[in-house]
């Protein structure tokens, strides 16, 4: 047997609801190997996306949530969102989404899904393109204008439905539109028949990490119930944003930080 992968084993199943995020000696004590040893281990584990490294502490990273869908990846942010998420979806009566950025696309970690959704499997370990989902949109409006160019030059604006916005300047004009309004949508853009309303989630130091989202086959919400649909979405990633330390500008504030980096005008050459 590989000794390594068996050292990377018990590395990953160290880590417990009990104990979601463990440091060197920690790890140590769980698995009897020397820190020097489980140092480089834990790099390893942190390149590839299985581990997360928060200060000298690690927790499970996304690429695990991939692998399977009942794991525990960033434990912080679902764990905070998932009460305020389980009362937006009470209250908007839709599906709902908590996503993280995962290279070029966004991943799903955390889903309260309805029988209103038309594809019958779950969301959760799903990847996504950022510019065909509301999810992916509400990131993309904050992100760094290098990094928006970066993820859409490798990318491209792929056609997912006949709804899906393939023009450039088109996107720009959107993700300008939402970094004033705070929210984002999905008009059947991802998935026919499938109406999203989007906001982004920021952290201590005002930077992008999650979005969230709601779901309806009925176009209504993203329509004539827009307003109140926005309004309660924007409340609810305020929130979250809070739980995570992120602290707005001005009372009532739920558009994210204020002066946030705006992507080119052509991110896409």
């Amino acid at each position: 047997m590989i000794q390594s992968l068996i050292k990377a084993h018990e590395i990953l199943t160290a880590f417990t609801i009990e104990r979601p995020k463990l440091g060197l000696s920690e790890l140590s004590q769980a698995t009897g190997y020397p820190k020097t040893t489980l140092y480089t281990l834990a790099a390893t584990l942190v390149s590839l996306g299985y581990l997360e490294k928060d200060g000298d502490r690690y927790s499970l990273g996304p690429t695990i949530v991939e692998l399977s869908p009942n794991v525990r990846v960033n434990v912080d942010i679902r764990d905070r969102a998932a009460p305020i998420l389980r009362g937006l979806a009470e209250e908007l009566r839709g599906s709902v989404y908590l996503t993280i950025p995962k290279s070029d696309r966004v991943l799903y970690i955390y889903a309260i899904e309805t029988t209103h959704r038309l594809q019958a499997r779950s969301a959760i370990g799903g990847l996504a393109p950022f510019h065909s989902t509301s999810v992916g949109k509400a990131m993309l409006a904050f992100m760094d204008a290098e990094v928006v160019s970066s993820i859409l030059q490798r990318t491209g604006l792929t056609p997912v439905t006949e709804r899906t916005i393939t023009d450039p300047a088109k996107l720009m004009l959107e993700l300008e539109s939402i970094r004033a309004s705070g929210y984002s949508t999905d008009r059947s853009e991802n998935e026919t028949g499938l109406f999203c309303i989007g906001a982004p989630i920021f952290d201590e130091r005002a930077r992008v990490i999650a979005s969230c989202s709601v779901s309806d086959t009925r176009e209504a919400m993203i329509t004539t119930e827009l307003d109140r649909s926005a309004a309660t979405i924007m409340s609810a990633a305020e929130e979250i944003s809070r739980r995570m330390g992120y602290v707005p500008r001005r009372p009532g504030h739920h558009y994210g930080p204020s002066g946030a980096p705006a992507p080119p005008s052509s991110a896409i050459s």
